[in-house]
């Protein structure tokens, strides 16, 4: 006899607790391999990029015996676990003040027709939209404190979505804690209500929306089509929170952060709370817009973000700079010691598993060319421990691209790439 695995079991659910039964092929399901830990992605974006003299390796000094220099010294031990890409460029960059807007997008500010600005799908989004729809958050967007934006223009975070519109972010430790593992106190029948309540208002918007739609011009037309995506969106938000409505939030792995944190210790917890949200499967994509200022601050050094970001060689703003830099690395080696640390049900580890980018729009002061680019994680089959110099220009969406790919997810194209970066795959 052939049964279907699923209607047996939810047909007959009190037999859940029987022996194997090798007739209906019972113990083949049983003894099936279990699935294979999920693939992540996680993009933390650093605004007004880093101290070029002294954390980008010599171009001269390509492969994995490449010399270490003084900003990504306190990577040491992770040396072999993370690849410095050189070369590359976003050809639409001009915004020398904007080191996050288009990181991920790539996109020409002037693409669409009559409008002084545009963007389009950021490369976490692209992920999301497949990955997204197995977990709780489709995606989640971390930034810092809206007054500290320095050096990352515009948007609430890294994230864009298909229509190149900005995606708000989460904008401290606290918040975000609360909103993986905080406990709900409302009702679930009054959640529910509310909405369905919701529901009936976006159902009386879109009816009258589309009476509006006869004998619009072009550019009407346009707009309206914009709006029915907008509500298009809301509509897969609801969806999602009623699907996961009567699912409990998961035990948190994490104490519940301090709400005072600031700078470095901000975003320490900030990448404390990122492993737990992939460890707990609350999602398996992440962008983090990281503090500038308040870095700065909370390490003592003087002067802001911007003055810093045009340090002069030989002065206090350099050292400010170098400073910088290394609290990012120390940071940085610390998360991944996390990622390492972390065990997944197969033994394997959450590094394994998960690939990520650091990095900025922005060299240093105001240098477009050459972005700061560091890959690590072993979940796309990446060349890591390596400095690897590209050719000058290479689309910084190559690399995007061989990332997405890396992790499965089915991109032939992203921005204006060309297609992978062959030197950066295994």
């Amino acid at each position: 006899m052939n049964f279907n695995r699923r209607n047996f079991l939810r047909g007959t659910g009190a037999m859940i607790a029987l022996p194997a039964l090798e007739s209906i092929g019972f113990r083949r399901f049983l003894s099936a391999a279990p699935q294979l830990p999920p693939k992540r992605i996680m993009f933390m974006g650093i605004g007004y990029g880093v101290t070029a003299e002294t954390w980008f390796p010599d171009i001269e000094d390509k492969g994995p015996a490449y010399k270490l220099p003084e900003g990504l010294k306190p990577l040491a031990r992770h040396k072999k676990d993370f690849t410095i890409v050189q070369g590359c460029k976003h050809k639409f960059s001009k915004e020398a003040h904007w080191g996050s807007t288009f990181w991920l997008t790539g996109a020409n500010k002037y693409g669409t027709p009559g409008q002084s600005f545009s963007n389009t799908i950021s490369a976490d989004q692209v992920a999301a939209a497949q990955f997204g729809k197995h977990t709780r958050y489709t995606s989640i967007q971390l930034s810092a404190d809206p007054s500290d934006r320095n050096g990352h223009g515009l948007g609430d975070s890294l994230a864009w979505d298909q229509r190149g519109k900005p995606l708000s972010g989460w904008n401290s430790p606290l918040q975000t804690y609360m909103k993986l593992f905080g406990g709900d106190d409302m009702p679930i029948a009054q959640r529910r209500a509310l909405l369905a309540e919701e529901r009936s208002v976006l159902d009386s918007v879109m009816i009258e929306a589309k009476d509006m739609q006869k004998g619009l011009t072009k550019s009407d037309t346009d707009k309206l089509d914009e709006y029915f995506q907008s509500i298009r969106d809301i509509e897969t938000r609801l969806s999602k929170a009623e699907q996961w409505m009567d699912i409990p939030k998961s035990k948190s792995p994490v104490e519940e952060p301090d709400k005072a944190l600031l700078g470095r210790s901000e975003i320490e917890m900030m990448y404390k709370l990122m492993v737990a949200a992939i460890q707990t499967d609350n999602t398996r994509v992440i962008t983090y817009r990281e503090p500038g200022s308040g870095l700065l601050r909370s390490l003592g050094a003087n002067g802001n973000a911007h003055n810093t970001s045009h340090y002069r060689i030989g002065t206090v703003t350099e050292e400010s700079s170098k400073l910088r830099d290394k609290a990012h690395s120390e940071l940085l080696a610390s998360l991944i010691d996390n990622l390492k640390a972390t065990k997944e049900v197969d033994g394997s580890s959450l590094f394994d598993h998960t690939v990520m980018a650091f990095g900025s729009n922005i060299r240093s002061i105001h240098y477009l060319d050459n972005p700061p680019t560091l890959i690590s994680g072993g979940g796309a089959n990446l060349k890591l421990g390596h400095n690897l110099v590209l050719k000058s220009g290479t689309p910084l969406n190559n690399v995007w691209l061989t990332m997405l790919q890396g992790i499965g997810v089915n991109a032939e194209k992203h921005g204006d790439s060309t297609g992978i970066v062959s030197e950066l795959t295994v």
